[in-house]
């Protein structure tokens, strides 16, 4: 099946001055659509598009707010991404800074609508972990 793009559309209560501007901002997508019920953004070979989640393409009973989404980002240096999110502009991690045995250096930050962003630097897992890769 010949595939031309997969990529997340995340539901907002508002589109363009909280959650695209927080993608913009913060991890520097540049807007590829703008218009007041949809945005889509692109960061190197990456998309994400944020959708008014009461807007009519939305089917009638999945028009609410995301809840239990974590969306990843992995990068080469997490340290450089969290100086930039935590000491320039505020925000404040739910989860520190830390690295993990399952081979993740990385920490979260609440984006707007209830969504989460993982930001991850892998590195060597411990001995435990490392079987578990393919």
């Amino acid at each position: 099946m010949p595939t031309t793009g997969f990529y997340p559309v995340l539901m907002s209560d508002d589109v363009a001055a909280a959650a695209a501007a927080f993608y913009r901002d913060a991890l520097g997508f540049t807007t590829t659509y703008d218009s007041d019920w949809y945005v889509s953004l692109r960061l190197d070979d990456f998309e994400l598009a944020i959708v008014a989640h009461d807007h009519p393409t939305v089917p009638a009973a999945y028009r609410h707010l995301p809840r239990g989404v974590l969306v990843n980002l992995e990068i080469d240096d997490v340290d450089a991404l969290h100086a930039h999110l935590v000491d320039d502009l505020g925000h404040e991690p739910v989860l520190a800074l830390r690295d993990e045995d399952f081979g993740q250096r990385h920490f979260i930050v609440a984006a707007p609508d209830g969504v989460l962003l993982d930001v991850i630097q892998p590195i060597a897992p411990s001995a435990e972990f490392a079987e578990a890769f393919a």
